[in-house]
């Protein structure tokens, strides 16, 4: 059975930075495409970043590019999330997902599972 657990959220002040962790158990996590989403209140999940198996290819949404930074570490069956320069409008529950397929990245990721997220807030 997969899972993904996130960590690393939590709050932080307006410019600031955090890390978000994804640990990944049940496949062979090398083969499979990783991405984050993102729910704000009373607001729709949104796509944040997608990093390919190869840990070649990476994407990001036009509101944090620049600011974050998806990369895997394929030993560790981890992905990272390097949040920087936040803003409050980063606000949310972060959510880390596999992608359905191996050797597959769809744009967004077309997750197979979910984690079950983790809380960033960010204060003005």
């Amino acid at each position: 059975q997969v899972q993904l657990v996130e960590s690393g959220g939590g709050l932080v002040q307006a410019g600031g930075s955090l890390r978000l962790s994804c640990a990944a158990s049940g496949r062979a996590f090398n083969n499979y495409a990783m991405g984050w989403f993102r729910q704000a209140p009373g607001k729709e999940r949104e796509f944040v970043a997608a990093i390919g198996w190869g840990d070649i290819s990476t994407y990001y949404a036009d509101s944090v590019k620049g600011r974050f930074t998806i990369s895997r570490d394929n030993a560790k069956n981890t992905v990272y999330l390097q949040m920087n320069s936040m803003k409050p409008e980063d606000t949310a529950v972060y959510y880390c997902a596999s992608e359905k397929s191996p050797f597959t990245l769809s744009v967004p990721v077309d997750p197979g599972f979910w984690g079950r997220g983790t809380q960033v807030t960010v204060s003005s």
